[in-house]
């Protein structure tokens, strides 16, 4: 019970964390660009909120409803569907005033932050636990070859060490270059230390 427990709230931590990281990319060209923004909320208040706080003109609060967040920006119909709102003179602090370059910038806003935080997630993944790497000198017994290979030359304990005349940093993308690329000339280590050099059709 107590690892469910713990799931769930690393499970609901992420999402808040991904959630707010998503609305803070509407929230703040939206500041930037001097629209008013009335709501910034972690998951949705329905009837009622969990917290709330008015800070200046934005109020910030929690709803219980954990399916998401939003942002309440003054001129814009979004999620609160603010019709009245609408139906008075646009002034000049609401979204609907803007030129139409900032009212674009507000609306992708949340997409880039995910797109940005993508790239930044999977480059903290590569740093941290890198990239497998398996240089030709690390197998010491070679591939054992298949027999639609040895019609072609290959023979077991073979390790390819150049394709195309460019040495092979990585021995295990072999397959990728043989099944999805263009690959005339192939350089091999033979078991006995023999360098031959094969073609493929």
């Amino acid at each position: 019970m107590d690892i469910f427990l713990i799931k769930a709230a690393q499970l609901i931590l992420s999402l808040s964390i991904l959630v707010v990281l998503h609305e803070l990319g509407h929230f703040i060209p939206a500041k930037l660009f001097k629209t008013r923004v009335e709501k910034f909320f972690l998951f949705f208040d329905v009837k009622f909120a969990l917290f709330k706080k008015k800070i200046g003109e934005t109020v910030y609060g929690i709803g219980w409803l954990p399916l998401g967040g939003y942002v309440k920006i003054a001129g814009m119909i979004d999620e609160s569907m603010d019709k009245e709102q609408m139906a008075q003179p646009a002034q000049p602090w609401e979204f609907r005033s803007k030129p139409a370059w900032q009212r674009l910038i507000i609306m992708i806003g949340g997409v880039t932050v995910n797109l940005l935080l993508g790239f930044f997630i999977y480059s903290m993944i590569l740093f941290v636990w890198g990239q497998d790497q398996l240089k030709p000198e690390g197998i010491k017994e070679g591939f054992a070859v298949s027999r639609t290979m040895r019609e072609y030359g290959f023979q077991n304990g073979d390790v390819v060490t150049e394709i195309n005349g460019k040495p092979l940093e990585n021995v295990s993308d072999i397959s990728k270059y043989i099944l999805l690329r263009d690959v005339s000339k192939l350089t091999v280590k033979g078991s006995d230390g023999a360098i031959r050099h094969l073609s493929l059709p």
